[in-house]
């Protein structure tokens, strides 16, 4: 039989009414002739009551039992989801990540991937069982104890079982109907889009778009795995949704397909440091083992040396999340007493916000950052720090033009219109 995964994250499962809404979902799909893997999460709103009791528990707690009482949450919806099929009258069972079992790494909390067999549940599919209900976002590890997989864990359990089975595709059931060009919220004329490829959603997630997680994106492009991102809410058919897919099977696209934004963003500058072979090493080693995740990084001659002995000093510029300013401040600061390091000044700006253009049309367009530089100036809107890929241009401006950025640019590469 052809197989298909199907995703429901918190919200689609956060009560009785809407878990039996899902599976009225699945059921239409085993009505069509598919055996079906369900993957869930937990009651919306469960998780983080569950990590709040660990916390009220045991304050430097064992990192294992946290993901015992954490993947907790999971279990119960499997086996809701289960019962609710049962009365349905599909043939239904639960499973929990150790009954597959899903083999992990033993990073708890955030364990990756090392094996989904797929014996156990082949053979229950061969007895006349229909739909697999697995709890998401857990595993086991080589010595035998419960795993999660961090932020996102249920959607990375999706597509590695679409991709361990062969499924024919990964529908990912959430609260919005699919992938916008950018945040609907902020531009009305934002339009859903029936196909991305895997590197503009990968892009896309990683900048900010809550659609789906990067870890999960990242895993279905490296085995082509088809991810369909649609409504729990809604009435659906095969043509709903997005779909997320490989850059050939989209036949023709335009050069940006979507904008992004992140709103938390903070600049940070050193001020006249030396400008030697290893220092960006030196500055940005101990900020990795702070656990800084360094986005932009703009390296200049400073303003202070510059015409006496131009070179010798330089100012480096990076951004990262805004709630990350203290630990990197913290990093750089204890860098600079070792020695390691040596700057006169350090100047935070928290005070930014990050909006950025992607597209697969970028690598052979010309002329895209023309477009969005004009369309940013012809608003007022500086440009702080600039960063490129292949595919994308990244801004940093003042977080209160963030919004203004956004739809300036949404109008200028004219997204609101299909191809």
């Amino acid at each position: 039989m052809p197989l298909l995964v199907m995703k429901f994250g918190g919200t689609s499962v956060a009560d009785l009414a809407r878990i039996k809404n899902a599976a009225q979902k699945v059921k239409r799909e085993v009505e069509r002739g598919y055996d079906v893997i369900v993957i869930v999460s937990a009651m919306s709103g469960k998780t983080n009551e569950l990590v709040g009791w660990v916390e009220q528990t045991s304050p430097l707690f064992d990192a294992r039992e946290y993901d015992a009482v954490v993947s907790s949450g999971e279990n119960v919806t499997a086996g809701l989801m289960a019962l609710t099929l049962q009365e349905m009258e599909v043939p239904a069972r639960s499973w929990q990540g150790w009954q597959v079992p899903i083999r992990t790494t033993s990073q708890h909390s955030a364990a990756r991937f090392l094996e989904i067999p797929r014996e156990n549940i082949d053979a229950k599919f061969a007895e006349g069982f229909k739909v697999a209900v697995v709890a998401g976002f857990q595993g086991m590890s080589p010595e035998g104890r419960i795993t999660t997989l961090g932020r996102g864990g249920s959607d990375t359990t999706a597509v590695a079982f679409a991709a361990a089975f062969g499924a024919e595709r990964c529908d990912i059931y959430t609260d919005v109907d699919g992938v916008y060009t950018t945040d609907p919220r902020i531009a009305s004329k934002a339009r859903k889009l029936e196909k991305i490829a895997y590197e503009e959603m990968l892009e896309l997630a990683s900048l900010g778009a809550k659609v789906l997680q990067t870890r999960s994106v990242e895993l279905a492009m490296r085995y082509k795995v088809k991810l369909r991102v649609l409504s729990s809410f809604e009435d659906t058919d095969e043509t709903s949704g997005t779909l997320v897919c490989d850059e050939e099977d989209i036949m023709e696209s335009k050069v940006v397909s979507g904008v992004a934004y992140s709103r938390d963003e903070a600049k940070m500058t050193l001020v006249t440091v030396e400008d030697r072979p290893g220092v960006a090493a030196a500055i940005f080693g101990p900020l990795a083992e702070a656990g800084v995740n360094v986005d932009m990084i703009v390296q200049n001659i400073s303003e202070k040396d510059y015409g006496s002995h131009p070179g010798s000093v330089t100012d480096m510029t990076f951004s990262c999340p805004i709630n990350q300013v203290a630990r990197a401040r913290k990093a750089l600061e204890d860098a600079k007493a070792a020695g390691t390091i040596v700057y006169d000044d350090l100047v935070v700006d928290t005070e930014v916000a990050k909006v950025s253009v992607v597209g697969i049309g970028m690598r052979s367009h010309a002329g895209v950052a023309a477009t969005m530089f004009k369309a940013l100036a012809a608003d007022g809107v500086n440009i702080k720090v600039i960063a490129t890929s292949e595919i994308k241009i990244s801004v940093l401006i003042d977080r209160k033009y963030m919004e203004l950025a956004v739809q300036a640019l949404h109008d200028a590469f004219a997204l609101e219109t299909a191809n």
